[in-house]
């Protein structure tokens, strides 16, 4: 897990073509400042395994400072991005940054599978300090089990899953579990807010066929401030299909 933490890249993403159904292409012009700090706060979220486990004083929100109430904005009007069994809602004039994958990245002759894509969306803001980003990775990477995992509540409960999604040095803010009506029942998100390092990141993850579904959206603490309401709302707008 190490390797995703470090594997962004400070070089932007060659254009795509354009197509009217997706937000922009950010231009490669952009400044070596902001790629830094693009860098580390789109992949603050998606270290989901650390070597250090969570302090438990940690991962209990009930404990930290400031509680915080879950206000979210109305996303309808928003762009929908659709993924690889899951949507999500893109804040307005947010730029699509993924780069494209490269399908023959890791292979050989000897018959290697290519490497997984580090993310399967990426946004972030015209000025490159906000980022919402999704990654996909199968259950069993997070947690070692035979079975194949149908909900996120058999990773644990939402205070155990903290270990697998937040930062042993991060500070929970606010963390709850979000039910979602479904046809064939509820389908449970867990959904942590936490900062790190002058970084505020508002995370969501859900399970679906033994896969780990998880959204992230991140800034700097002083554009938190001004954008929580949108981050967070974008992050909370992951829906598995």
């Amino acid at each position: 897990m190490a390797i995703l933490f470090h594997s962004l890249s400070l070089h932007l993403p060659n254009p795509k073509p354009k197509n009217p159904n997706r937000p922009k292409i950010l231009s490669p012009s952009a400044t070596f400042r902001r790629d830094v700090v693009f860098s580390t706060a789109s992949l603050c979220f998606v270290s989901f395994v650390f070597q250090n486990p969570l302090p438990e004083s940690l991962a209990d929100p009930l404990k930290s400072p400031k509680p915080l109430r879950l206000s979210i904005a109305n996303t309808k009007s928003w762009f929908q991005f659709y993924g690889d069994g899951f949507a999500i809602r893109v804040p307005p004039q947010f730029e699509d940054v993924n780069e494209p994958e490269d399908y023959s990245a890791g292979l050989s002759l000897y018959g290697d599978k290519a490497k997984p894509q580090t993310f399967a969306a990426r946004f972030q803001s015209p000025d490159g300090l906000e980022v919402v980003s999704v990654v996909i990775r199968p259950s069993n990477q997070l947690k070692i089990t035979f079975l194949e995992a149908k909900d996120i509540s058999e990773l644990g409960s939402l205070k155990e899953a903290a270990r697998l999604f937040v930062p042993g040095v991060a500070t929970i803010y606010s963390a709850r579990t979000i039910k979602v009506k479904e046809e064939e029942g509820f389908r449970n998100y867990y959904f942590y807010e936490f900062g790190r390092d002058e970084e505020r990141i508002a995370l969501v993850a859900s399970v679906n066929r033994g896969k780990v579904y998880i959204a992230g959206a991140a800034a700097p603490e002083s554009k938190w401030k001004d954008d929580e309401l949108k981050l967070r709302s974008a992050a909370i707008s992951l829906t598995v299909l």
